[in-house]
């Protein structure tokens, strides 16, 4: 799991999302402790990841060209995705001007988690992506402009990356001026 954050505006919605995937093969109990540090924020480089992986016994694949965002006829949507042996949880987030919904998907079974309107600021990732994501908006938005928001969401994918190994430097930046109801964002989300 890593970063993809959008802003939803009257006028428009930016999302973007990281290209980082981190495959981990070995014990099932190195894997969790070691996501544990990960996700956390205890291992800040990537030189650290390579160690601590290689300390705790697990195999570990990293690419940089997993795409989380994707324009759907005008609708932007995010997923993030984790797995524990063969099962595979995604969050998914679906954005137009003015509107967001975020379904839990495992397996076959999708489960709306959220859904709102108006402007507002869209984060999914792990425990440290959040903490940062959240921490600049709060300290930085002050009800600024559509570009504003691009601004800032472009820093802390910036920040994310210096931050942790978990995201990477390269994102997706996709944007929108469609506007689409809670039906045609549905639609959008069964087709994928």
């Amino acid at each position: 799991m890593s970063l993809v954050i959008a802003f939803v505006g009257r006028e428009g919605a930016v999302m973007a999302g990281d290209l980082r995937e981190i495959l981990m093969k070995g014990p099932d109990a190195a894997i969790c402790g070691f996501e544990q540090e990960l996700y956390s924020g205890q291992i800040r480089t990537e030189p650290d990841l390579r160690r601590r992986a290689l300390e705790r016994g697990i195999i570990l694949h990293l690419r940089d060209d997993k795409s989380k965002v994707s324009n759907h006829d005008g609708i932007l949507i995010g997923e993030v995705a984790e797995s524990e042996g063969d099962t595979v949880r995604k969050r998914r987030v679906c954005v137009a001007c003015g509107t967001y919904t975020i379904v839990d998907i495992t397996g076959d079974t999708v489960i709306l988690k959220q859904e709102g309107q108006g402007s507002t600021f869209v984060v999914l990732g792990n425990e440290v992506t959040k903490r940062i994501a959240y921490g600049m908006i709060s300290s930085e938005w002050k009800n600024g402009t559509f570009p504003d928001a691009v601004r800032l969401i472009i820093r802390i994918m910036t920040a994310a990356a210096s931050c942790t190994p978990s995201v990477s430097k390269a994102v997706t930046i996709l944007q929108t001026q469609k506007k689409a109801d809670r039906a045609a964002m549905e639609i959008v989300m069964k087709k994928i």
